[in-house]
């Protein structure tokens, strides 16, 4: 008897997590993530495997609408013709040189971007995370060569319930206990203030006594629950680093590119920063592509040799990177986050304001909203896993909250549908 093909590669058994019958088994797919995978995430259970726009599907072939859209990852849906298109014929060309090489896509990416957000120069990096690093990395190299701090005492002024990623320098300016656990020590040179609070940030630029390099924001903060500040925040901000001779970084990483109805969140106040970090949605769902984007002024401090990456800024990177600064270019991603979000609000209004809902609160901006739950109907991951069983894909933050970012490609009806879910769920 003969086992296999030779010619296929099919060696006669199944896979992990593939009954003999070829159909994939979500339960046991799920099992097999948990025993080789380090439990540093808490998925829903469920097992995907393609998706299209604003829709997924499951292994059991089961269609779910995309509520989360990869935490503004995937802003223009799953599968983009034209990201997609991009990527495929840059795979047959060329997909990675390191930085000791030009590659003919890496200046004209650099321009374009710049371009885009109203400045000079970017620095590419891969993740969030790197391109985070990298701003406070510039800040302070800009502190010592530029405004004469002295050496080693440069301070960064941060927002409490702040999120701008995950590695031990991050994390040590972080008030999330559970983020900050077991991970120290941590890097010094860090002030915390209040999120939404002008004056406090003016209070501990001045407490610095000239060491200060720079205010470290999100515009709007989404992982505490999509936190919109009071007007006039972001602008007070600006005009007090200015006063004070110190840099603002504005981390649009995850309310950038689109999300808020703007291109990026600062233009709602007219608010341009000296360095924006973006992510994300740059690499259009498909890639990790970041980048740091500033003035000539602070991104010239950097010198060869003092920071890089090898894939930062890649052809592959920079290809799909591009067509994603063209669709917002165009704006047609910007023109339906604010249609749609003018939608998703109104419900959501209408929700909070009917005393039986359960809607404690909603807050958000755009296509991107937090709905605080009643903690007596359940806990924010009770929520979405009741959203689940219905069909849509969303996900907590906090406690009692959820978070809803669709894919700015969403229809309509397809909004409405998943509200109608929602009112659903908590009515159960």
């Amino acid at each position: 008897m003969t086992v296999g093909d030779p010619h296929t590669g099919n060696t006669g058994h199944h896979a992990p997590g593939e009954p003999s019958d070829g159909a994939p088994d979500p339960v046991a797919l799920i099992a097999l993530a948990e025993a080789h995978s380090a439990h540093n995430y808490h998925p829903l259970p469920v097992v995907l495997t393609s998706g299209s726009g604003a829709w997924v599907t499951d292994v059991t072939g089961r269609r779910l609408l995309d509520w989360l859209a990869g935490y503004s990852a995937l802003n223009f849906g799953h599968g983009h013709p034209r990201l997609l298109a991009r990527a495929h014929a840059q795979l047959d060309r060329l997909t990675l040189t390191s930085r000791a090489f030009h590659h003919d896509l890496f200046g004209r990416f650099c321009a374009e971007l710049a371009e885009l957000c109203g400045t000079d120069r970017v620095l590419p990096m891969n993740t969030g995370a790197e391109a985070v690093e990298t701003g406070v990395k510039t800040a302070r190299k800009w502190a010592y060569r530029v405004r004469g701090v002295p050496a080693d005492r440069a301070r960064i002024v941060v927002a409490a319930e702040n999120f701008h990623g995950r590695t031990t320098t991050i994390v040590g300016f972080s008030t999330d206990e559970e983020a900050r656990a077991d991970h120290g020590p941590f890097t010094p040179g860090f002030d915390i203030v209040p999120y939404g609070d002008a004056d406090a940030v003016g209070a501990a630029i001045e407490a610095a006594d000239g060491t200060c390099a720079a205010v470290l924001l999100e515009p709007i903060q989404g992982e505490s629950g999509v936190i919109v500040p009071p007007p006039g925040y972001l602008a007070a901000v600006r005009e007090t680093t200015r006063r004070h001779g110190v840099l603002m970084i504005a981390d649009e990483i995850q309310s950038g590119l689109g999300r808020t109805g703007r291109t990026l969140a600062c233009e709602h106040e007219g608010v341009r920063p000296d360095l924006y970090l973006l992510g994300k949605a740059l690499g259009g769902g498909l890639l990790p592509v970041s980048a740091v984007v500033g003035s000539d002024e602070v991104l010239s401090v950097h010198r060869p040799g003092e920071h890089g990456s090898t894939f930062g800024g890649n052809p592959l990177a920079c290809a799909v990177a591009l067509e994603v600064i063209a669709m917002l270019r165009e704006g047609e991603p910007q023109r339906r986050a604010t249609a749609l979000g003018e939608t998703l609000h109104r419900e959501l209004a209408a929700l909070r304001e009917d005393p039986g809902s359960g809607v404690v609160a909603v807050r958000g901006r755009g296509l991107w909203a937090g709905v605080d739950v009643d903690p007596a109907l359940g806990t924010g991951r009770e929520v979405s896993e009741r959203m689940l069983e219905l069909g849509v894909l969303v996900k907590d933050t906090r406690a009692s909250t959820i978070r809803i970012a669709p894919p700015l490609v969403i229809g309509e009806g397809d909004l409405m549908w998943g509200l109608e879910r929602l009112r659903e769920v908590l009515a159960r």
